[in-house]
């Protein structure tokens, strides 16, 4: 029989977005530091922003996060966010921990796999 403690849980961690420091982002800091091996998930990502602790962590963002001008105009977006959170391929990971204001907590954890959501409100 294996060990099952010696194998550590595949974690990711989606957070609406990454584009500033606020009160999000410090419990952000938080779970990157309580789970530094994690896959951060975001819509969209902007490093130079971000505290030392956020910008260790691999990231993964959303698709329109590769067009700059997209960044700064981002909230005309909004209708797509819930759509775009979905689309997170989070199937390989055991658990999946959100911090969300807006939509992260809509993020599809795979069947088994528990979802964790710290809603700020």
């Amino acid at each position: 029989m294996a060990d099952s403690t010696s194998i550590a849980p595949r974690v990711a961690i989606v957070h609406d977005w990454l584009n500033g420091m606020r009160g999000g982002e410090k419990v952000l800091e938080v779970l990157c530091e309580t789970f530094p091996d994690a896959t951060l998930h975001t819509l969209f990502h902007e490093p130079e922003k971000l505290s030392p602790t956020l910008r260790a962590m691999r990231v993964k963002a959303s698709f329109p996060n590769r067009f700059v001008f997209i960044r700064r105009r981002y909230r005309y977006l909004l209708p797509l966010f819930p759509w775009l959170i979905s689309r997170f391929d989070l199937r390989a990971y055991d658990l999946v921990v959100s911090t969300s204001h807006c939509v992260a907590k809509g993020a599809r954890a795979r069947a088994g796999a528990p979802h964790i959501c710290y809603c700020h409100t």
